[in-house]
């Protein structure tokens, strides 16, 4: 089994707060990790998946079963299905507030945060378990996991046929049964041409307007309809760095799939050459690139990008506090050369280290307080000092 980056995280977690919460995406592999979890915790413990009725009938009566069990770890699988634990998990913590009392699975569904936040404040932990990341595969290409992505039916598959084949069948299932499940109503015809058109916009600023004319729908249902996605780990808004209040920065976020497979998957993507030959190539490696460096953040590490009016701009802002800590420009190509754009943004942004990564795993120095090298190569570079 691939260990993953937050399993010793996790057991630490545990060990301090009496409700630990794994979020992330449906397949990235939460119900794996929880039971390896509970293979080496140190009394006994219980599995429940509220996807499986016989489970979901042991919750019957939750209050007596829970309290019948108060010694056990008890781990709950897809918890969204049974936002009204939440309450009685608040309860029953405050009864007997030891760590290590429950740890709960969930694919993030907004109702599930909004009642987890609002009931279990101050005796829950979050943690956020993404498809693989390139940090927890030593030994599998780059290219493959680009081109693939991270969720481990795809990645670990032994063809690409395959992969893109369960990629295509998870993007059905998530729109036609997992948002109308997280409270999305929304014709799946009209969330499959969203997902289509977001393959035209990945990397690219996000024209909310231009955007709901095309899909045919309001505003305030598109942004809806985004909103969704992005709690359920589908897509990722990148927000702009305000970095001079005198510069005119752009207002918009950036949109990116989380999963690059998924990204090609709708993109029509299956092998590596038809991904070197598609117009997309560029904008796919980028957030690539953003996905395996923003997994692997520091704590307090907020991600941004930079854009003026006057054409500066850089790809990644990594700010700590409120200062800009990294800053990192992607380039695909095989001259990995900064624009007049982009040394504007560095001088405005005053960043300590900037860092151009490439597809090639290459460490050297461009300039003064700028290395090119590759994404493996770019972590050592993002640890705190």
């Amino acid at each position: 089994m691939i260990a993953r980056h937050i399993e010793p995280e996790l057991w630490d977690r545990l060990r301090t707060y009496p409700v630990v919460a794994i979020t992330g995406p449906r397949q990235a592999g939460k119900t794996t990790l929880a039971k390896t979890i509970i293979a080496h915790w140190d009394k006994e413990a219980i599995y429940l998946d509220l996807e499986l009725p016989s489970d979901l009938a042991r919750l019957t009566h939750a209050e007596l079963y829970l309290k019948e069990n108060e010694d056990r770890l008890v781990v709950i699988d897809e918890v969204q299905r049974k936002p009204e634990l939440f309450p009685l998990l608040r309860a029953l913590v405050d009864q007997n507030r030891v760590a290590g009392r429950f740890l709960i699975l969930g694919s993030a569904s907004p109702e599930m945060l909004r009642q987890s936040s609002e009931t279990l404040a101050g005796r829950i932990s979050y943690l956020e378990l993404t498809p693989f990341h390139l940090a927890e595969l030593p030994d599998i290409p780059i290219k493959t996991h680009w081109l693939r992505g991270g969720f481990p039916p795809a990645l670990l598959t032994n063809t690409d046929v395959q992969a893109f084949r369960w990629l295509e069948d998870f993007s059905i299932t998530f729109i036609e049964r997992d948002l109308p499940q997280f409270g999305l109503s929304a014709p799946a015809q009209t969330l499959q041409n969203l997902c289509l058109m977001l393959t035209g916009v990945h990397g690219n600023l996000l024209n909310h307007s231009s955007l709901a004319n095309s899909l045919g729908v309001s505003m305030p249902t598109l942004k809806r309809y985004l909103e969704y996605l992005e709690r359920a780990y589908f897509i990722r808004m990148l927000p702009p760095w305000f970095a001079n209040v005198s510069k005119r920065v752009v207002k918009s976020p950036k949109v990116f799939y989380r999963d690059s497979g998924v990204l090609h998957s709708f993109a029509g993507i299956g092998d590596t050459q038809q991904l070197f030959g598609n117009r997309l190539v560029g904008a796919s490696w980028e957030g690539y690139v953003i996905q395996q460096i923003i997994a692997n953040l520091p704590p307090r590490v907020s991600p941004y990008f930079y854009r003026t009016s006057n054409g500066a701009e850089i790809d990644l802002v990594l700010v700590k506090g409120t200062q800009p800590w990294r800053t990192i420009e992607v380039k695909f190509g095989d001259q990995p050369t900064l624009s007049k754009g982009n040394h504007s943004a560095l001088d405005d942004l005053g960043a300590p280290l900037n860092l151009v990564i490439t597809l090639h795993p290459e460490d050297y120095p461009l300039a003064e307080n700028i290395r090119v090298c590759g994404v493996r190569e770019a972590a050592k570079y993002l640890v705190e000092e």
